[in-house]
């Protein structure tokens, strides 16, 4: 049987051009939409490998979000699919879609200082350098995403105010809370911590963002700022 007539494996691939061995090595980000899809179908049709054929499903479909719409008899009809393979790929963007709206559903409320410390104290208060953080916030005071602003000494001078709120105009988040963290253990504001708060509620006056509040975070302890009155 000639080579257009055989079944393409993943496994026909040199092993650095595999997908799974590359998901392994360097992660299923570093995927493409075509390898992804070949790792859940693992084998191709005649004369067609599984990234071909993934990438065939994407063009057939219209990319990932047509490939979602389609229904399961409709991948099934995709010659070289089936089945087994169409279950396959219908269960994965199912799962994807539980999770995003898992993620949704759980995104933390911020009540108190607490609520915003919970968020991030075990991984910041690790820290054995000090960082700055930013926590961005929709107008329900619920969490978006919290942005890693600065690493090393975090102080008035070296800090530039403007950075702070990059991200929070960008995904027009209209409400930040400020953290970082004292390695040494010791949660108490400095006087530059003081001066950066204050810096900071200023400019985001000027932008409409509101800092809520300014947290730092010392192992396992923290004091927010605002209830001490420092800055704000």
């Amino acid at each position: 049987m000639g080579e257009e007539n055989s079944t393409y494996r993943i496994a026909d691939l040199q092993e650095s051009e595999r997908p799974r061995e590359r998901l392994e090595r360097l992660g299923a980000h570093t995927l493409s939409d075509q390898e992804l899809i070949a790792i859940l179908i693992r084998v191709g049709k005649r004369g067609q490998s599984a990234i071909d054929l993934g990438n065939h499903l994407l063009n057939e479909f219209g990319g990932l979000s047509g490939l979602q719409r389609a229904s399961f008899a409709d991948i099934c009809a995709v010659k070289g699919i089936g089945a087994a393979k169409a279950a396959q790929i219908k269960a994965a963007i199912e799962l994807g879609s539980r999770l995003s709206k898992k993620v949704t559903d759980d995104r933390a409320v911020i009540h108190s200082p607490a609520d915003a410390a919970s968020l991030i104290m075990y991984d910041m208060g690790g820290l054995d350098h000090e960082e700055m953080w930013i926590i961005l916030l929709d107008t329900r005071n619920q969490w978006v995403e919290t942005q890693h602003a600065y690493a090393g000494s975090v102080n008035s001078s070296q800090v530039r105010v403007g950075e702070l709120f990059k991200n929070a105009v960008k995904r027009n988040a209209p409400n930040i809370i400020l953290a970082h963290n004292h390695p040494s253990g010791d949660p108490t504001p400095s006087p530059d911590d003081v001066a950066l708060t204050r810096s900071a509620v200023q400019a985001g006056k000027l932008l409409d963002i509101d800092v809520l509040d300014h947290l730092v975070i010392a192992r396992g302890k923290f004091i927010s700022m605002k209830e001490k009155g420092l800055g704000f």
